[in-house]
C-alpha cells in the first residue's frame, strides 16, 4: 500500500464490530494519489495524500 511522502500516512488496522458484536479484522486506507510534484528542485512522481495536497504541503509540477 502507498504511503504519503510528506506526512507518512499509511494504512491503519483495527477491528470491525457487527451489530451482533462479532469481531473481525479490518483496515483503513488513506486517500493517497500518485502525483507529479517538485521534490528537491526537480519534478518527480510521488505518493501524496489528498490532505497534504489540499493544505499546500505538495508543490505540484506543471
Amino acid at each position: 500500500m502507498a504511503k504519503c511522502l510528506y506526512c507518512d500516512k499509511g494504512v491503519s488496522f483495527g477491528i470491525k464490530v457487527s451489530h451482533s458484536h462479532r469481531r473481525s479484522n479490518r483496515m483503513w486506507k488513506p486517500n493517497v494519489k500518485r502525483v507529479k510534484a517538485v521534490v528537491d528542485g526537480s519534478p518527480r512522481r510521488v505518493h501524496a495524500c489528498t490532505r497534504c495536497m489540499r493544505s499546500g504541503k505538495v508543490q505540484r509540477a506543471v
